[in-house]
């Protein structure tokens, strides 16, 4: 096995210098936990074409493997929910459904999660096992619980961490239950996207316990990352506090929209201009918001034979849609349905608008059995609730 005792010294260095490496706990763990271990059997790099280039960690020369392992970029370990790297030789396509997280990523969530010694942690989403086997240095191995849906990604973390020298709780099944048998835990944190937080992880979290995770929609993009304190009364509420990107979480991702779009947009109940243009929705606060506003939507984009850009939003739920088409700068939207999306969503961003625009970090959250609400403090029309039930 190649040493890589310098390559985690020169990451941990890395993080440091980006500031999202601040703890010299944190450091410790960085420094001791060869990420290469968790990219076992291969990961898939992007290759031309939308393509996938298959690197399989047997075989490849150990040199390149290890700079491979210690890139500064997330690397995709499975597509499609079952291929790895070892299976396949030439670019295929795919879309990536297993990951090892960007560092900068993983470790500044670990920092902002704020264990201290003697918390127990539940992780939702296990991975590759790098985050949990970062944990375990940190805490101890019989401090961190981590669950992770799919049976086959759960076997090669098992694997992975147990080359590394930690044998935790590793629970295979549904990531939105979590753990029952050792609830409650002091953090709760989660290394996948959800449209909600479970009230499962708010009823496993101690008060005074912290839960960390993505929230937003279907989207790429314009999702943001939660941070809330759990209360005496089961409740929970905290801020979102700054971008992030994951996976969604399989049990809450949704099938892309495909089929001919014309003829699912063909029959509209009205047609006007745009009072906004819908091309802030690929900017992250206004993708944020339009989430809120329109929770059940998703927005997509397609071009004409002759290069015309079009834009889409499709609420499959309430099987309502709003078309947009340009002609000279000027933007016409089509709806239909019974869900007005674009007149809602351009209601949250005019008001946004008039707010000042407002950063995403300026949005409050609040967790009940019943309900989220969100809200942006000063803005009454800035307020968004998502009933559960």
């Amino acid at each position: 096995m190649t040493d890589t005792a310098q390559e985690r010294r020169a990451l941990a260095g890395r993080l440091t210098q980006a500031g999202v490496l601040i703890s010299s706990a944190w450091r410790a763990a960085v420094e001791a936990v060869p990420r290469e271990l968790f990219l076992n059997p291969g990961v898939f790099l992007p290759a031309e074409g939308g393509r996938w280039q298959p690197v399989a960690s047997a075989g490849s020369d150990p040199a390149e493997w290890v700079r491979i392992a210690y890139r500064d970029e997330s690397l995709t370990t499975q597509l499609d929910g079952y291929l790895t790297a070892d299976q396949v030789i030439s670019p295929v396509t795919g879309s990536p459904t297993s990951s090892s997280t960007t560092p900068v990523t993983v470790v500044d969530m670990l920092e902002k999660l704020e264990v201290e010694d003697g918390h127990q942690v539940l992780e939702i989403g296990t991975g590759t096992g790098y985050s949990a086997a970062l944990m375990c240095f940190r805490l101890g191995e019989d401090a961190v619980t981590t669950v992770e849906v799919d049976p086959c990604v759960s076997a090669r973390a098992d694997d992975a961490l147990e080359t590394a020298g930690y044998s935790t709780w590793t629970v295979t099944g549904d990531g939105l239950l979590g753990h029952p048998h050792r609830a409650p835990y002091d953090r709760v944190i989660a290394t996948c996207a959800v449209r909600r937080v479970p009230y499962a992880w708010i009823r496993q979290t101690k008060p005074g316990g912290i839960v960390l995770t993505t929230v937003g929609g279907s989207w790429h993009y314009g999702t943001g990352l939660a941070k809330v304190t759990v209360a005496e009364d089961g409740t929970a509420e905290g801020a979102i506090i700054g971008r992030s990107s994951f996976m969604q979480a399989r049990s809450q991702a949704e099938a892309p929209i495909d089929g001919d779009l014309s003829a699912r947009t063909a029959y509209a109940d009205s047609q006007r201009e745009t009072k906004v243009s819908p091309l802030l929705l690929a900017d992250w606060m206004p993708a944020f918001l339009a989430q809120l506003a329109t929770p059940g939507a998703r927005f997509t984009r397609a071009t004409t034979l002759e290069g015309n850009r079009l834009l889409y939003l499709f609420d499959p739920e309430r099987e309502s849609f709003a078309s947009f088409t340009e002609n000279a700068g000027t933007w016409t939207v089509r709806q239909g349905g019974p869900t007005a999306l674009w007149d809602t969503i351009e209601q949250a961003l005019t008001a946004w608008q008039d707010a000042g625009r407002p950063d995403i970090t300026e949005v409050r959250l609040r967790i009940t059995k019943e309900a989220h609400v969100y809200w942006i403090d000063g803005h009454p029309a800035l307020r968004w609730r998502h009933d559960l039930v």
